[in-house]
């Protein structure tokens, strides 16, 4: 077996050396903030804080639990994310199946398609659509932030590309049995593609657990804000009203940006934990479902 040529190596060297100072800049924000929030408060005013904790304590994440204030954004996103994320898979399996077929068998496949791929093009436009969700009296409510998303086209392309590539012999092996589209849909194909089920299910989750803008034009009061919503409301609004009401001892241990730092952290530990039960499903059900049958 012919080596490496100079060149080929020079090239990998270089992509391993691009990928580790890649991910050390994207995790290093992340340590950064963690490094904070478990450092005192006169620690961080100081600038000793860096990548790593100074008079290590607990305290802000104690007083963040204590006050109760996340909690309430934390559930609206768990019913954000259970209501939003079994809509989005509901309707990209529904969707990309007929759509999977070839023309002979749905007709008025490519026109669907193309009226699918349009909208990934264009929308209305920010006032058209928040008159829609008004008109149809969902502001203030969860479903607002659910209905609005409830068709992801790009997971429907990808699924559907998945389905293309699913051996014809299996839905023929069923039909002959006497098996319908539902049955062979949901016994034959959804069983056989489960990493791009959870590939897409984990883009929903996560998009749902992210999105912060649309909570602060949908929801009326600061309560029903998705926490993503109110995270950007507590650290862009600067609100300095909690400090007043503490003492001086736990001014001495926590302060604005260490309470911050805090619930950023308590806020993105969920997504931290699911991703790496559906992270060996998600590199293949990416690298099967892009590939165009």
């Amino acid at each position: 077996m012919l080596g490496k040529s100079a060149g080929a190596r020079g090239f990998s060297a270089f992509n391993t050396v691009f990928l580790i100072v890649l991910s050390l800049l994207c995790v290093a924000p992340l340590v950064h903030i963690a490094a904070v929030s478990l450092s005192s408060s006169s620690a961080v005013t100081a600038g000793w804080v860096i990548l790593w904790p100074v008079d290590f304590t607990w305290d802000s994440y104690r007083f963040v639990l204590s006050r109760g204030e996340i909690w309430s954004p934390m559930i609206v996103t768990l019913k954000r994310v259970v209501l939003g994320g079994g809509l989005n898979l509901l309707m990209t399996i529904l969707i990309a199946y007929p759509l999977s077929k070839e023309s002979a068998v749905f007709r008025a496949r490519t026109g669907y398609a193309w009226f699918f791929f349009f909208t990934m093009l264009f929308s209305g436009g920010l006032i058209p659509w928040y008159m829609i969700i008004r008109q149809l009296e969902l502001l203030d409510s969860v479903w607002a932030l659910v209905l609005p998303a409830g068709v992801p086209v790009f997971n429907i392309v990808l699924l559907l590309n998945f389905f293309r590539q699913l051996p014809k012999e299996l839905e023929e092996a069923a039909f002959m049995d006497g098996a319908g589209h539902w049955t062979t849909l949901w016994k034959i194909y959804l069983p056989a593609s489960l990493p791009a089920l959870a590939t897409v299910s984990l883009f929903a989750v996560v998009w749902h657990w992210n999105s912060w803008f649309d909570g602060l034009i949908l929801m009326n009061r600061p309560e029903h804000y998705p926490l993503q919503s109110y995270l950007q409301t507590v650290i862009m609004q600067r609100d300095m009203t909690f400090i007043q009401h503490l003492s001086r001892a736990e001014l001495a241990v926590v302060s604005d940006r260490t309470i911050k730092s805090a619930q950023i952290l308590i806020a993105t530990l969920p997504i931290l934990f699911v991703y790496p039960f559906l992270q060996r499903f998600f590199v293949k059900g990416i690298v099967l479902g892009s590939v165009k049958g």
